[in-house]
């Protein structure tokens, strides 16, 4: 653990020299001044956890102090010493920043007590920048790993509507990584200090949906035994991720719209109109445009959200980014689960960018980690991936004759490609071979026959 630096700040040597000694026992480091205007030199030049400080003083007093120390936007945890009586003092204190109070003549137990409460706040305070710095660094554009030229446009886009409050549509496959993206904007947005919170519509019943979006007011309905705000009062003043947008029942798109619209809800059961400032992202897997034609999602709604579209392509279309998310995944988990890998094998390498990678990034991130926990060595092998990548085969191109119109040709040529691969599939099973190709066990027969077959 790092040693608690305190700076002792008072005008009796006495004081300075008591404070020292006891502190100094608890394996403190101490350094002390006899008055603020040098006390302040001390805080510009180092760093201290905490400041011990003297409310009446010579040249700049406490309170002074507390204000000069506030200016400069200097971070510190401040305890005053007051003596017996002046507790309004104290008191006044605290309103400018000071975070707690001894007084004089004051025992050597109050005294630690009241660091080590200090030294806990401090630890928290660091603990918690820690965490907002890291944070920020997770959810910034620059995480978000790519090489491929048609994401460089995605990114321009994203970056330049953070700073908007125009809705914003993601639209994308399954572990694209559109709540990434989301997640992105809020964070480069000006409401990255306000609540970011995410609803998948497509996992909430439709029986409380409404409740989870709006809230509810205590008595609505059987279960409501208290008062509850809903996902859009969370969101005030930040943002709302509406993910799987395409999942809500059409009663539910018409309450939706309303709020969207009027900036404003009511509660369930409730009758009064809250305002409301939230930033709306939505995200889904769907075709809305094609659900709005089969009357399935409300245009009105769809062109409320669609102000600005961001389409990420699935990874089985970004071929130059699997290397560069391999080494970062490796990179990654090598330092989450403690593990001297480093690279991945040329011939495992080939087999993932030979993948179709159905469940896209997420899937190629689950593969790594799985690799990595299995892998031996510092190199993940062929043998660290699983069945489905090192035996999966593309479908063989059909290949037909380029000046060929006969749709007799045609058919022969893909059933003899189709009946070739289902018998490699099955080891030469016939009967299983005949139940992937939905066909009688009979007719596959007699096409082995006429296509000369050997299986």
């Amino acid at each position: 653990m790092e040693t608690t630096k305190i700076l002792i700040v008072d005008d009796e040597e006495n004081i300075r020299h008591m404070l020292t000694m006891v502190l100094k026992k608890e394996g403190i480091d101490c350094s002390t001044a006899a008055n603020g205007l040098e006390a302040l030199d001390k805080l510009v030049s180092e760093n201290f956890d905490i400041v011990l400080c003297d409310i009446n003083m010579p040249k700049m007093t406490g309170l002074e102090l507390l204000d000069a120390i506030s200016e400069k936007s200097i971070e510190t945890t401040i305890i005053m010493i007051t003596a017996y009586g002046s507790v309004e003092n104290a008191i006044e204190t605290m309103k400018h920043g000071a975070y707690d109070y001894i007084n004089k003549p004051f025992r050597q137990d109050e005294v630690l007590l009241t660091i080590r409460k200090a030294e806990e706040r401090e630890r928290l305070r660091k603990q918690n920048k820690q965490l907002l710095r890291r944070l920020n660094e997770d959810y910034d554009f620059s995480r978000i790993v790519s090489a491929d030229p048609n994401m460089d446009n995605l990114f321009k886009t994203a970056k330049k509507v953070a700073g908007f409050k125009s809705t914003v549509l993601i639209t994308g496959d399954s572990g694209t990584g559109k709540e990434l993206f989301a997640r992105a904007i809020h964070h480069n947005s000006d409401r990255k200090d306000k609540p970011f919170v995410g609803i998948n519509c497509g996992a909430i019943p439709e029986s409380i949906i409404e409740s989870e979006l709006f809230g509810h007011e205590k008595g609505a309905f059987t279960d409501a035994h208290k008062q509850r705000k809903g996902m859009f009062e969370e969101a005030n003043g930040g943002t709302l991720f509406l993910d799987e947008i395409g999942e809500l029942s059409t009663s539910m798109q018409v309450k939706l719209l309303r709020v969207l619209q009027e900036e404003e809800l009511r509660r369930v059961g409730g009758d009064k109109t809250i305002k409301l400032d939230v930033r709306i992202i939505a995200a889904t897997v769907q075709n809305l445009n094609d659900l709005v034609k089969k009357s399935g999602f409300r245009e009105d709604l769809y062109y409320r959200l669609n102000v600005v579209n961001l389409h990420i392509p699935p990874l089985r279309e970004r071929p130059m980014d699997t290397v560069k998310l391999v080494d970062h995944f490796i990179e990654r988990f090598g330092d989450k689960l403690g593990v001297p890998i480093s690279k991945c094998s040329p011939e495992a390498m080939t087999m993932l960018e030979g993948y179709h990678w159905p469940g896209n990034v997420r899937e190629l991130e689950n593969t790594i980690e799985r690799a990595m926990v299995l892998c031996d060595t510092d190199s993940i092998d062929v043998d660290d991936l699983p069945a489905k990548i090192t035996e999966f085969n593309p479908s063989p191109k059909l290949d037909l004759p380029a000046n060929n119109l006969s749709i007799k040709k045609a058919v022969y040529h893909i059933e003899n490609v189709l009946i070739s691969k289902a018998l490699k599939k099955t080891g030469g099973n016939r009967t299983a071979a005949a139940k992937l190709l939905e066909i009688s066990h009979r007719a596959l027969l007699y096409k082995i026959k006429e296509y000369q077959i050997t299986d």
